[in-house]
């Protein structure tokens, strides 16, 4: 049986509390050296990207609204709730910038805004939880902040990925997901056309690569191949990126090649059972807890650009793909076998107004449920895709009873 994987809610909480202790492990692995290199982020790159807490009601939206920079917040300013529905909630940002919205129905369909100086601002769709709370941030421009100077012209250099840059692993049932958490760093004074081109692919049978929030507008997916869209501007550029392989057995080989040299190799990983990472470029490794898990933390040294970075996990989760292979070949069997028994009834008998308009709907419903499944695979699905599969197989059932059922051929479908 196949195992059902979580929805895209429950990836994205799980996921947020695996995070939880990347810093942590990362700053004991790096003697605390971390802390020292990290940058706050441009608040741009965090405005209306709802993210559920838990130190909040149940059913509580709080959105914090400010201008430019975080120590400069907005008070006495209307936000507004928008519901799916049509249905608007005011309310006004206390001194610390915050307007609070309680008691949303869990399951709504809800976005924030809010007009500054005559920008308007609002936040992603999501959904209101049923447990815990939802914060988010709005941003307006500082009209009054510095203008920066005029971009120079760019040249031609290279680039090279700080030791911020680090592979995170998530195994499942039926995937591991790769986080790429990529810090490209151009000490320059110039933007740089890196030589040669920053672009490389991700590993073999990679799934689904998506950049994720946070990401440089610079940065390009195309399939599992990924590039730059311009020229690496001075200082830090950020590149995060998602995909998932298959894993049919207890192992799983990854091999990752940049273009460009790796100042440290960090490989973080979320133990299940007796999941161990190996790798001949990893000097040393340790496991931290993380809420009742345990992570995996490993470090090496710095990696040239070229240099196959080679990972090899083993003892993982899985499920035999012996069942799936033949639950699909029995699904074929059924399916040409009433392609069979149709041809073969065609060429005895004409086959009626509703039966052909029987035989044209299951084809139509086949179609729908298989675009359904792959999109399920590469992890695109949500509820209500979920929901219309379950009404598809229910349609499709009833057609292949009146297919099968000379007497219900004229029943409405």
């Amino acid at each position: 049986m196949r195992t059902q994987r979580d929805s895209p809610p429950q990836r994205t909480q799980r996921t947020q509390r695996f995070f939880k202790v990347v810093l942590c492990i990362l700053c004991v692995l790096c003697g605390g050296e971390l802390f020292a290199q990290f940058q706050m982020p441009d608040p741009k790159q965090m405005a209306g990207i709802p993210r559920p807490v838990t130190d909040l009601p149940d059913g509580s939206i709080s959105v914090r609204l400010i201008r430019g920079q975080l120590s400069n917040n907005i008070a006495s300013h209307l936000v507004e709730l928008h519901f799916a529905n049509g249905r608007v909630l005011k309310v006004n940002t206390d001194d610390a910038g915050r307007a609070q919205f309680d008691k949303v129905p869990a399951g709504e369909r809800v976005k924030a805004t809010a007009d500054v100086d005559g920008e308007h601002l609002e936040s992603q769709d999501f959904q209101a939880p049923s447990q815990g709370g939802i914060r988010l941030m709005l941003v307006a421009t500082d009209k009054n902040a510095p203008q920066p100077a005029p971009e120079a012209p760019a040249v031609s250099g290279t680039v090279s990925l700080s030791d911020n840059s680090r592979i995170v692993l998530e195994p499942g049932d039926e995937f591991v997901t790769a986080y790429y958490m990529l810090e490209l760093v151009n000490i320059n004074t110039n933007p740089v056309n890196p030589s040669p081109p920053f672009a490389f692919d991700m590993p073999r049978g990679a799934q689904g690569t998506t950049l994720l929030d946070g990401s440089s507008p610079i940065a390009r997916t195309k399939g599992a191949h990924v590039s730059l869209a311009g020229p690496v501007p001075p200082g830090r550029t950020v590149i995060q990126l998602v995909a998932e392989l298959p894993v049919d057995t207890g192992t799983l080989d990854l091999a990752q090649t940049f273009p460009a040299q790796l100042d440290h190799l960090t490989v973080l990983v979320r133990k299940l059972g007796e999941t161990k990472l190996s790798s001949p470029l990893i000097e040393r490794q340790q496991e931290f807890p993380n809420n009742g898990e345990v992570v995996i933390g490993a470090m090496g040294a710095a990696v040239p650009a070229g240099k196959t970075i080679a990972l090899s996990l083993t003892d993982l989760p899985h499920h035999s793909p012996a069942p799936r292979v033949t639950a699909l070949a029995v699904a074929g069997a059924i399916v040409l076998g009433g392609v069979w028994f149709a041809t073969r009834r065609q060429k005895t008998t004409a086959l009626d107004a509703d039966r052909k308009r029987l035989l044209t709907r299951r084809e139509k419903l086949f179609g729908e449920l298989l675009k359904i499944e792959r999109e399920r695979r590469n992890g695109r699905s949500d509820d209500r895709s979920l929901a219309r599969r379950e009404e598809l197989m229910a349609q499709l059932e009833h057609v292949y009873g009146a297919l099968d059922d000379p007497d219900r051929a004229g029943a409405p479908a």
